[in-house]
């Protein structure tokens, strides 16, 4: 078995997919520093199953993922596979080639595969037992781990021995054994807990068992006799019933031909009445005349006087426009005096403010004058300091040239040796590179075309790969938007369903009376739920019905009468039935009010239901008229003087009588909506669903072609790399030899010039020395002139800053001056416009009178024509009034005359009525009679199903051979009761949990035994596994032990190597020392080691192991980083006498280890953050130097 490959995808710095071939024997890797080798390793550590970020020098693990340069972005992946040949079946499974892989994703979602199948870390843990071959084991030695062997505690080297000692498996046995034989412990408590409480349980329920046998017994006799007892009153009963319906139906005749004579009686009294009714209208509409006549009289009256009034008012406010006129006149002629004086004296302030503005120009211009002169010292001041500053900076600037010179002198001699001995090293290259390059070139150019094709394609491939990505990115959003409003809407229904289902907003007895519908198959349903109603009449029928709306729809009486008996016994409340055979179609009494203005229809013509309930809905709504607004409504029923019913479509009620309801509603509870809103809520849930299933068959064929395409450019990526792989190496060595000569061609130019240039500089330098000291002495007399100058002019500049001073105290005298002066201006010119303002405002007032006095007298001349014409219209409302005084007094005489016919049908009536109401209450009384027996009937059957579930059908089946007398049965039936009582409480479930706490006690008991025999059984399979262990331990011990010591003394040319167990410890924990002694030395511990002979010490244990028990390949990261040259030669030399049984990977710097491998791959970084593969076929034996 060896390592075939390794497939790397997005790890750390491996941004592309690249493949690492391996073949037998020793395989090296190498790069320069940062190039991304030791990324090979941490791979390998990683697939076989690594969690410690730590150890993969990460922070986390999602540091292992391609986390993107400036030019890529980061991948979403990380994956790592490795290729084991397994021909020889070392590893316990089937295939001749095994591959294991690992996938990290950013999202945190990971997976481990086995030959392409999902597995378990476990399940690959397991498949390496004993291999050496884990991220535990020695077939992996990565940076920093020789040391970690060396420098560590005993303890810590236990797992390297561990595993060569081949009992890492038994010690993970040992641990499951362990972990199962404190689980087997917890149960057996858990178990003998649970026993106790059962065997504590048992002794009562046994006594309730048999108290609830002798209980089922005794309800089975009370069945039998209870169903008997019901046949014998139920036979009673039918011959009661028979009887009573006899004379009810006699009673019934008579009561209909008693009820035909008082039909006709009043029939002819309702003719009478309706005359009478008219005549009263007429009498009412002539007094209503006669009151409105008078009352305009009234008004009109009113008008005169209101009219004489006003023009007495207009006549007093014609004087008083008057006089307010001449008092505007006279304010006018003061303003115009005024407004004179305040133009004086704004004249004499303005020649002031001109006086003091010339003085005040005078003092700023000196000030202006003093300031220059100030700011001409300062400048000078300023200048000559900074002259001094630049002086010194001269001097410190000339002191730093020399000291550069100086160090330049001795770049340029040590540049001038190294390009010396660079052209002699190339020069010899030159002709060797040109060969190299023409063979590079040729293979580059077939590759590139190569390439070119694959990438055409895939750029193809990508572009449908992202506009997939794209759809389903939006399609996904669709998904979740669908799926949030599905899920929203769903829920809604189901609460809506739910509150439909417990009949919420419905009083409790409605609620009681609507459970048991199931069992009384006469209820058909609340109101609210037989009929149907638009949305926009919703709120209008609601009004209609009132509290109807609640009310429950029956069959007949009997099954309401049966409800409400329900009710009574249970104390739930009341309710209202209608029994449909008790339901009269209604007639609307006015059917031209149908066509007012704003009417939509009589309330049972906007409601649907099913034609069992039209006279239903007839009674109920029949009779209520349907309007769009509350003023039509108001309209209508003053039209009709408040004989109708009307409801609006906002709720309000207008009832007979003139009575108005309305506002607004407590709460939002609409019954008739409910199911409404259920069908539609249905019918949107059922939509969103489809429309969800569409949506997700689209993203599930996208996803399919869009995994189909990744495939194919996995395909492709993988054909571009090895392209790419091939073209890097070419590249790279056109590079290197056109870099070669570049060298070789312009070292000697190089050279010469920089002699040229370094002759220059030597020359410049000793030229430069005199005039040095020159500028150096110069600067210093010139430091000393211009201290002198600013000293001089600092003087200059304080007398300066003095008079300015007291030239600014002058100024601002004269500012202050000035603004009193301008603030007086102003006010002069306000006081002006403000005359100038109230004189127009005066002129506008008084215009406005003039307007007013000529508009008053237009006025007045019309009241008076009013006036006139009023007294014109209270004559001809005089000589109305007595017409329909005539009018009325000819209706009163009919009146007198019709009232006395009216009153001959009083006796015919009131004899009639009296006799129907005898006959009314006899077949009342018997309709009760009979309705009582058929409750004693109905409660009978009750009895026998609530009790006992047994229909009438059924009762026969129990009927007795000699069936008693009924008084012999209902003393049985007491005594049995009376036996049944004096049992108490009975737990009839108690027989079922006896024999269910019976059956557990016994399951219990069993498991109680197997968990004791399992525990035992656990506890010798850990006692022979430690003995098992410790032999074989200290057997393969022995062996390493000499073995480490004939390895060392072979890579130290001598000395001596031992291993000793730490005393007075158990052998399967005990810590490991190691003991070296490298030729000529004392017997030493690791610590006082130099770092080579450690590393070298430590090899020699990895040696040793691998000669015991070879893994079938081993990873090797810059293990012999510390060894020097002669080292490096016998490691490498050991190296390859291991490779007979294990293949090796060496990561490596080294040259000697590189003339060791037989195949080299090379790690470069040409795109930063990047890491590529570069392969080289070595000629065996020979590395070009």
């Amino acid at each position: 078995m060896y390592l075939k490959s390794i497939e790397v995808q997005g790890f750390k710095s491996f941004a592309n997919k690249i493949v690492f071939e391996f073949h037998n024997g020793i395989t090296g890797i190498v790069g320069p520093n940062g190039s991304g080798k030791s990324n090979v390793g941490d791979a390998v550590r990683w697939v076989l199953g690594e969690q410690s970020a730590k150890q993969l020098r990460g922070g986390n693990m999602q540091d292992v993922i391609f986390s993107g340069t400036e030019t890529r972005k980061p991948l979403g992946f990380a994956s790592v596979a490795i290729t084991l040949d397994n021909s020889d079946h070392k590893l316990d499974i089937e295939y001749e080639e095994v591959t294991v892989t690992r996938r990290l994703y950013r999202s945190g979602e990971s997976e481990y595969l086995l030959n392409g199948t999902s597995c378990r870390l476990k399940d690959i843990n397991e498949l390496f037992y004993d291999t050496g071959i884990g991220k535990e084991g020695y077939s992996i030695i990565g940076q920093g781990q020789i040391d970690k062997i060396l420098s560590g505690k005993p303890e810590e080297r236990r797992e390297l021995f561990d595993e060569a000692a081949g009992i890492v498996k038994f010690k993970r046995r040992k641990a499951t054994a362990l972990k199962k034989l404190d689980e087997e412990q917890q149960n057996l408590v858990r178990v003998t807990d649970i026993l106790s409480e059962l065997t504590r349980q048992l002794g009562p329920l046994e006594r309730q068992s048999e108290t609830a046998r002798i209980y089922l017994k005794k309800k089975e006799e009370l069945k039998i006799l209870d169903v008997n007892m019901y046949l014998a009153e139920s036979a009673h009963l039918r011959e009661q019933l028979k009887e009573t319906e006899e004379k009810y139906r006699i009673s019934q005749g008579e009561l209909q031909q008693t009820q035909a004579q008082f039909d006709q009686t009043k029939a002819e009294y309702e003719r009478l009445e309706k005359e009478l009714e008219e005549l009263d209208t007429k009498i009412q509409e002539a007094r209503t005349q006669a009151g409105e006549n008078a009352l305009k009289k009234q008004q009109l009256e009113n008008s005169v006087e209101l009219l004489k009034e006003q023009i007495r008012a207009a006549q007093q406010n014609h004087q008083h426009y008057e006089e307010r006129m001449q008092a505007i006149r006279q304010d006018l002629e003061r303003r115009q005096q005024e407004a004179q004086g305040h133009e004086q004296e704004q004249e004499a302030l303005k020649e002031n403010l001109g006086e003091v503005a010339v003085r005040k120009k005078e003092a700023e211009e000196k000030l202006a004058i003093l300031h220059q002169s100030i700011e001409e010292t300062s400048q000078i001041i300023e200048d000559g300091k900074s002259e001094i500053i630049e002086i010194l900076n001269q001097r410190a600037s000339t002191k730093g040239k020399m000291q550069r010179y100086d160090a330049m002198l001795e770049q340029i001699g040590i540049r001038k040796a190294a390009l010396s001995q660079r052209v002699l090293k190339l020069k010899s290259d030159e002709s060797q590179q040109q060969e190299i390059i023409q063979g590079h070139q040729e293979k580059y150019k077939e590759i590139s075309v190569q390439m070119d094709g694959i990438q055409m394609e895939y750029r193809k491939v990508e572009r449908e790969v992202t506009s997939l990505r794209s759809q389903m990115e939006e399609q996904n959003k669709k998904l979740e938007q669908g799926q949030t409003a599905y899920h929203r809407e769903a829920s809604r229904l189901e609460s809506l369903r739910n509150i439909a289902e417990r009949y919420e907003g419905y009083g409790n007895s409605i609620r009681r009376v609507m459970e048991q519908r199931d069992r009384q198959p006469g209820i058909h349903g609340v109101v609210a739920d037989l009929i149907k109603v638009e949305k926009a009449y919703e709120v209008a029928v609601e009004t209609a019905l009132g509290g109807s709306i609640q009310n429950i729809v029956t069959d007949n009486e009997q099954t309401a009468k049966g409800m409400i008996e329900y009710l009574k016994k249970n104390r739930y409340g009341r309710a209202t039935f209608l029994p449909l055979t008790n339901m009269r179609n209604s007639n609307f009494q006015s059917p031209a009010a149908l066509k007012e203005q704003g009417v939509i229809g009589l309330a049972d013509t906007l409601v649907t239901a099913e034609s069992t309930y039209r006279t239903l809905l007839s009674q109920l709504l029949g009779r209520t008229l349907v309007v769009d607004t509350i003023d039509h409504a108001i309209a209508i029923a003053r039209k009709y003087r408040h004989t109708l019913r009307i409801v609006t479509l906002e709720g309000e009620s207008l009832s007979p009588g003139g009575s108005m309801t309305g506002g607004a509603f407590r709460n939002s509870s609409n019954l008739l909506g409910r199911r409404r809103e259920i069908e539609e809520l249905e019918g949107k849930v059922g939509a969103l669903k489809e429309e969800l299933q569409k949506i997700q068959k689209g993203i599930l064929d996208k996803r399919e072609r869009r995994n189909a395409l990744r495939d194919e450019l996995t395909e492709m990526t993988r054909q571009l790399q090895q392209l790419q792989i091939g073209q890097n190496t070419e590249k790279v060595g056109i590079t290197q030899a056109e870099a070669r000569i570049r060298e070789v061609r312009t070292g000697y130019g190089q050279l010469k010039a920089e002699g040229r240039e370094i002759a220059n500089q030597i020359a410049e330098i000793k030229g430069s020395s005199s005039l040095i000291r020159e500028e150096m002495e110069q600067s210093t007399t010139r430091e000393q002139e211009q201290e002198a100058l600013v000293n001089s002019h600092q003087e200059i500049l304080e007398q300066l800053q003095e008079k300015e001073a007291a030239y600014s105290q002058e100024l601002n005298q004269i500012q202050l001056d000035y603004a009193s002066l301008e603030q007086k201006v102003s006010f002069a010119g306000e006081n002006l416009s403000r005359i100038h303002q109230e004189e127009a405002t005066m002129r506008e007032e008084l215009q406005q009178m003039q307007e007013a006095l000529e508009a008053g007298d237009r006025e007045k001349e019309e009241k008076e024509q009013g006036i006139l014409t009023i007294q014109q219209t209270i004559q001809e409302a005089e000589r109305i009034r007595e017409e329909d005084e005539t009018q009325m007094q000819n209706y009163l005489a009919k009146k007198e005359e019709l009232s006395s016919q009216h009153k001959t049908f009083f006796s015919r009536r009131d004899e009639l009525s009296a006799h129907i109401s005898r006959m009314d209450k006899e077949c009342f009384r018997l309709n009760s009679q009979k309705e009582k027996l058929e409750e004693r009937q109905e409660n009978q059957i009750n009895y026998l199903w609530e009790e006992y579930e047994v229909t009438p059908g059924q009762a026969n089946t129990y009927r007795m051979e000699e069936m008693p007398e009924r008084g012999e049965i209902r003393q049985q039936i007491a005594e049995l009761k009376d036996a049944i009582r004096k049992l108490g409480n009975v737990n009839v479930n108690a027989i079922e949990e006896y024999k269910e706490i019976l059956e557990r006690h016994t399951f219990l008991n069993a498991q109680h035994t197997d968990l004791v025999e399992a525990a035992e059984t656990l506890k010798g399979i850990i006692a022979e596994l430690d003995e098992g262990m410790r032999k074989q331990f200290t057997e393969k011990f022995q062996e390493i032990r000499q073995e480490f010591d004939k390895v060392f003394k072979q890579l130290f040319g001598g000395g001596k190597g031992t291993l000793e167990l730490m005393e007075d410890e158990d052998v399967l924990e005990a810590g490991i020392k190691i003991i070296s002694q490298p030729p000529g030395k004392k017997l030493q511990n690791m610590m006082q080691l130099s770092g080579g002979e450690k590393a070298l010490t430590a090899i020699a244990l990895l040696f040793a192991i691998q000669n015991l028990k070879p893994s079938p390949f081993c990873l090797l990261d810059e293990i012999e980083a510390a060894l020097d040259d002669s080292n490096v030669t016998r490691f490498a030399q050991y190296l390859h006498k291991l490779t007979k049984n294990t293949q090796f990977i060496v990561i490596t710097h080294r040259r000697g280890t590189m003339n060791a491998a037989d195949r080299l791959y090379g790690i470069t970084m040409q795109e930063k953050g990047v890491s590529t593969l570069v392969s080289v076929n070595l000629i065996e034996n020979q590395l070009d130097e």
